[in-house]
């Protein structure tokens, strides 16, 4: 089982399984089962879409279930039959009432978006059934999240129609879409309307997420045409576009609040000197609301209903008392978005090491989400959170899924709560590093409607059986706890989100001491793909401390992160124990799965050692250059030496998983990160700062 660059693509692609029937079960006498005598109806009225979405049932019948069915008029059916009806329904929008008898089945929803979320219903009760049975009753199903937004899973901004099919069995109704300008995506040219119309087939709204850069105070005499130059402009070519996303860092402004440096952050240095004031988009400016009012007046006059999100991620580290100023002077029918775990003060002992970006180490919410939702709820503003609620974060930067759902558990606990309490019923579930079908996405599923599934981990029971076998399941759910467990031992700092985490075993080794001979930065410059959108400009190489104030230095947390780790490899390697027994005892139809489970236990379990090697690289680099013994050095030399072997070794005994699932070392923004060329990269990266030592050596002789 090998894989070349890119085929997780077609698995990806491959929406209906045709592996899923189970032809020894049967059905119980609550159950009917469907067969080739079964008919199917569309009813009139839906929009475009609606037959896309019967072909999709059927195709999934035919090829998932092995039941040929074929597709007629309503009127005038005889026979059992699948009625899918338009109906008006006393409930939300994407709603969908069921009603399951022995001579037919009748799907009734208001909406495309319903009709979608129907037929991925039925599709996933069978799913786990194994089997083309479905339980008798009658039952109306409502959403719990009212928007569930996400990116591309198979490239940033990408969204053939396979893609956007995928993102509907997933349980989405929204996408997301980065525009750099009219037309254009981070991928270059993209006709936005012609999207909107696609992605409206299969039920999906589409929200930009604005990338257009508007600097430009607000009081300024041409400001309004300015605005409307831009904002107008974008609703008027992208009327049929449900919203947008406005973010600090992405749109700066030359604001005159003196507490920033008013000017992007790149241009802040006066006379060489940096100005150490944060730039508008990093702090809550005592002008950033007249600012987003421009724009919100420009959206306004062209399109009225236009959801106006202003994610507020950039000023979580400031006091409440400051970000409740700029939100009591917002406009009132603006959504604020909140991320769920960003800036969370995680304590180690007597160590403050805060969750500086997305992470599952978090499964209760941070203090700056706890405080923003409750003042920007007393204040009548509509919520939204960055949830990242379908496995992905930024915890392992090249992972289709961090595998460790008992962990969301108990952040869908949380997130349930922040419905009840302030209404937070929108979810920006995953950022440009995408999503990719696993777990997480089932519970999430089971969580977001009407009725709600209370158990959830009943629900992985479920997923355990259908995705690896009834005798491998035990084995899996041990494998996830373990993994589950682990996490409370990770270490999620900016330098090594941005370095060793974001990148895998595939992260260099860089002798500190700058041994040159040219005097230039000993940076190293991370191979990634030209065409990547982020790329090398989101990794980090040279690995050290990056402080501030809501944190403890680095000197003091690195011997204490090194704890940390050794502790989560050993519950991880635990855990990879499990899933190794589970791929044992899998069905052949399964093995596939369970091969890649334990793939990607592997590399996450390399990533976890490389990390810790990093920290301990750092530390003796630096207890090297603060000696003043020659033989100290010498002996220090010889760990790091020794260290660097290991770390070699470790690079090396990662290839295989990345060779079983092409996905792993693989992200939308970034590109190919850690794959086998970047893995052999690592060890002739290290083998050249072995090569450096070898030399230093030669100057404490001199």
């Amino acid at each position: 089982m090998s894989e070349r660059n890119y085929d997780f693509l077609k698995r990806m692609r491959e929406i209906h399984r045709p592996d899923r029937r189970d032809f020894q079960a049967l059905p119980t006498a609550n159950e009917i089962a469907l067969s080739e005598d079964w008919v199917l109806a569309l009813d009139s009225g839906f929009a475009r879409g609606g037959e896309k979405a019967a072909l999709d049932f059927q195709e999934y019948l035919q090829v998932s279930m092995r039941v040929p069915v074929r597709i007629a008029v309503s009127d005038g059916l005889s026979g059992p039959r699948i009625l899918f009806r338009k109906q008006a329904l006393d409930a939300p929008r994407s709603s969908f009432h069921l009603e399951v008898k022995a001579d037919g089945i009748v799907l009734s929803t208001a909406d495309l978006q319903g009709l979608w979320s129907g037929i991925v219903y039925l599709e996933d009760v069978m799913n786990f059934r194994e089997a083309p049975f479905l339980p008798l009753g009658s039952q109306l199903h409502k959403p719990l999240i009212r928007i569930r937004r996400t990116h591309s899973g198979c490239g940033i901004d990408d969204f053939p129609d396979w893609q956007l099919s995928a993102i509907a069995h997933a349980g989405f109704n929204t996408i997301e879409v980065f525009v750099k300008d009219f037309d254009c995506t981070t991928r270059g040219y993209c006709n936005i309307n012609e999207l909107i119309d696609r992605a409206a087939e299969y039920g999906l709204d589409t929200f930009i997420y604005n990338y257009l850069p508007s600097y430009k105070h607000p009081d300024e005499s041409d400001a309004e045409q300015f605005f409307d130059s831009i904002y107008g402009e974008l609703f008027r070519r992208y009327p049929k576009a449900v919203g947008i996303k406005l973010c600090g860092e992405s749109l700066v402004f030359p604001s005159k609040d003196p507490a920033t440096s008013g000017k992007r952050w790149r241009e802040s240095v006066i006379d060489g000197i940096p100005d150490t004031r944060p730039c508008p988009g990093w702090w809550p400016c005592e002008d950033y609301p007249d600012y987003i009012k421009a724009i919100r007046r420009a959206i306004r006059k062209v399109k009225p209903d236009a959801e106006i999100v202003l994610n507020t991620y950039n000023w979580g580290y400031v006091s409440a008392d400051l970000r409740r100023r700029l939100l009591e002077a917002l406009p009132k029918d603006i959504t604020i978005q909140v991320t769920f775990d960003i800036f969370k003060q995680h304590r180690v002992g007597e160590l403050s090491c805060p969750i500086m970006d997305y992470s599952i180490l978090a499964t209760e919410p941070s203090e700056y989400f706890t405080s923003e939702c409750s003042i920007a709820h007393e204040l009548g503003l509509q919520l939204c959170s960055t949830s990242n609620t379908i496995g992905a974060t930024w915890d392992f930067g090249a992972v289709p899924y961090v595998p460790t759902p008992y962990r969301w558990i108990k952040r869908f606990k949380h997130l349930n709560a922040a419905l009840e309490n302030w209404g937070l019923d929108e979810h920006y579930e995953t950022h440009h590093y995408g999503w990719w079908p696993n777990v997480v996405i089932d519970i999430r599923k089971a969580n977001a409607w009407s009725p709600r599934e209370e158990d959830l981990e009943k629900v992985l029971e479920k997923v355990a059986v259908r995705d690896y076998g009834r005798e491998a399941a035990p084995h899996v759910l041990s494998a996830w706890r373990y993994w589950s467990q682990a996490m409370d031992f990770y270490v999620a700092s900016n330098e090594d989100q941005y370095g060793p985490w974001r990148v895998g075993s595939a992260y260099p080794l860089i002798f500190q001491p700058n041994l040159t001979l040219t005097m230039s930065s000993k940076e190293i410059q991370f191979p990634t793909a030209p065409h990547a959108h982020f790329g090398y400009r989101i990794v980090k190489t040279i690995y050290q401390p990056y402080e501030n104030e809501n944190q403890s230095p680095g000197p003091l947390r690195y011997p204490q992160d090194v704890r940390q780790l050794e502790q989560m490899h050993k519950l991880w390697q635990q855990g990879l124990q499990a899933a190794q027994e589970a791929l044992k005892l899998a069905p052949e139809r399964k093995r596939a799965d369970a091969q890649r489970l334990v793939a990607l236990g592997e590399y996450i379990l390399h990533s976890i050692l490389t990390t810790l090697h990093v920290k301990q690289w750092w530390l003796l680099n630096t207890k090297l250059q603060g000696s003043g013994s020659k033989e100290e050095m010498l002996t220090i030399l010889d760990q790091i030496e020794e260290l660097a072997a290991k770390e070699i070794q470790n690079a090396q005994e990662a290839i295989p998983a990345v060779e079983i699932d092409s996905r792993l070392g693989w992200e939308p923004s970034m590109e190919y990160v850690c794959d086998k060329w970047h893995l052999e990269w690592k060890v002739r990266q290290v083998n050249s700062a072995l090569r450096e030592i070898k030399s230093y050596r030669k100057m404490l002789e001199l």
